[in-house]
């Protein structure tokens, strides 16, 4: 069996401009650049950055069943799941989720996007499309949905931070009518050149691709989709319009950081093998007004409302920036008592303590001199009840650093701003 690695359509790309390339996955993927994770990071925080995640798989469905389809089997209610007031999805919508075992563990978590009544895009992680296509045909049954598997065919890119904004406006022809309305979970155009809105977002030079309202940073940005032939040009039409902005081509490392900061789970690690339950995700899961019930029933609904709170996942955040290593250390608490694991511990170096307090570069209400060097945040899974604020120590062979219990990480996070706010 071969053990080749897999490049995505900007390896080359990548390997001419100094990117740190590793195996991820099944992928050759750049780790960082010269210019370094913690540049790359505070990047995106003040200016933008540029990510590849071509490595990235959507599945697409298709056909009368697929909204049926994907109701049993993802974990958002699709009748109720927009904005604050829990409207159903419609075309040009996308949401997060999960999909889940008859076991209500998560197989992967993904973004259901619905380009119009029948058709439906669903792009998961590195690797996942052809088990989540296997997923749902395996749960189709006398629904007619055709799901295919677009697993490398595609190209796609993030552009993340404030001036996202001002370089997508740059390249784009029409960009007022593409940011007309494109509001938080939406998106416009479309990858393939057929498609009816693939007229509704183009580069400058005619190019195609979905333009995405979304991203992995809990900054203001986009994710683009296009073909993967076109991956090239519109990266590199991109690097140049942002040059004057101050963008910077990002790898794996600041991606990491970045989500951690913004309170995102990495599946697989954060969320796998386990519950889908008593996580500082609930914005995945139906629940109605009172937060106990769910308003549909799903694949592993039942498990899930069934679960007790003998384990928990948590959010906490460290008093300085030094990390411990996530495989295998463990997390004692204020008794002495080993109580779990760490899942994510990354450094966000955008934020910072004082006073008890945690500020980021980008908060208005600072205080004048606050020194932002870094804290270090992730993910704990704990077999008993912590609350914000309480203090446990994390423990790896190396070293032991005591950390907060949070509900947040890095504050002033840009991700659901009006788009003109970045414009002026």
């Amino acid at each position: 069996m071969s053990t080749a690695k897999k490049k995505t359509p900007l390896f080359d790309w990548h390997q001419e401009h100094g990117g740190n390339m590793v195996e991820f996955g099944d992928y050759i993927m750049p780790l960082w650049y010269a210019s370094g994770t913690k540049k790359e990071h505070l990047s995106v925080i003040t200016d933008a950055g540029l990510f590849d995640t071509s490595h990235m798989a959507a599945v697409l469905v298709d056909g009368p069943g697929a909204y049926e389809l994907i109701q049993f089997c993802f974990t958002r209610d699709l009748d109720a799941c927009i904005g604050k007031d829990n409207k159903p999805i419609k075309p040009g919508r996308c949401v997060y989720g999960a999909f889940l075992s008859e076991q209500g563990h998560a197989i992967d978590d993904g973004i259901v996007y619905q380009v119009n009544d029948t058709d439906y895009i669903i792009v998961v992680n590195a690797g996942m499309g052809g088990v989540i296509a296997a997923h749902l045909n395996s749960n189709l049954g006398g629904r007619q949905a055709e799901i295919t598997d677009l697993t490398d065919q595609l190209g796609k890119i993030d552009i993340q931070g404030p001036a996202a904004v001002k370089t997508m406006q740059a390249v784009l022809k029409n960009p007022e009518q593409v940011f007309k309305k494109l509001l938080y979970f939406s998106f416009k155009g479309h990858f393939d050149d057929r498609a009816p809105t693939a007229e509704q977002v183009q580069l400058l030079d005619g190019t195609p691709f979905l333009l995405s309202r979304s991203g992995y940073t809990g900054e203001v940005g986009f994710e683009i989709f296009t073909q993967r032939k076109h991956a090239v040009n519109v990266w590199e039409t991109i690097v140049a319009a942002g040059q004057p902005f101050g963008l910077v081509a990002c790898g794996l490392a600041s991606r990491d950081s970045l989500r951690t900061g913004a309170v995102l789970p990495l599946s697989h690690q954060d969320i796998g093998n386990w519950t889908y339950a008593n996580h500082p995700w609930p914005f995945a899961l139906p629940f109605d007004v009172s937060g106990s019930r769910f308003t549909k029933s799903f694949l592993g609904a039942e498990v899930l409302q069934a679960a007790g709170p003998d384990e928990r996942t948590l959010t906490y955040v460290g008093h300085d920036l030094r990390k411990v290593d996530a495989h295998g250390a463990r997390v004692i608490d204020a008794d002495g008592t080993d109580i779990g694991t760490v899942l994510t511990c990354a450094t966000d170096m955008a934020i910072g303590r004082h006073e008890g307090k945690i500020y980021s570069l980008a908060s208005a209400d600072k205080p004048e001199g606050v020194k932002i060097k870094g804290l270090c945040c992730g993910f704990i899974k704990v077999n008993k009840g912590l609350a914000p604020g309480d203090v446990v120590t994390l423990q790896d062979q190396k070293r032991k650093l005591k950390v907060s219990i949070e509900t947040n990480v890095r504050p002033a996070r840009t991700a659901r701003k009006p788009l003109r706010t970045f414009l002026k």
